[in-house]
């Protein structure tokens, strides 16, 4: 039984590291882009991940429109927005 501590301990270990410095904070921050996404509503003020702003128009299942300026309207996927700069019921 030792033998086996022995030989599979150091493996363990290392599994373990793995996991609370690697995996789990991986998965915290997949949950926060989950919720960041499934948050969205028009108006909000955002960033896609190409690094372009704007302000949702109009939102259909995975499509969203977003408004780019001077009357300039971009479809995105929801997958494409990275960040919320500012939500829609925040005061300006």
């Amino acid at each position: 039984m030792q033998a086996i501590l022995q030989q599979f301990g150091p493996m363990i270990v290392i599994f373990a590291i793995f996991y609370f410095l690697i995996i789990r904070p991986q998965q915290k921050r997949d949950k926060e882009r989950r919720n960041m996404l499934s948050s969205l509503q028009v108006g909000d003020d955002i960033v896609t991940t190409g690094g372009i702003y704007g302000r949702i128009l109009n939102m259909k299942e995975d499509i969203i429109t977003v408004d780019v300026g001077d009357k300039i309207k971009i479809k995105v996927t929801r997958s494409a927005i990275g960040n919320i700069i500012k939500k829609a019921d925040e005061s300006e």
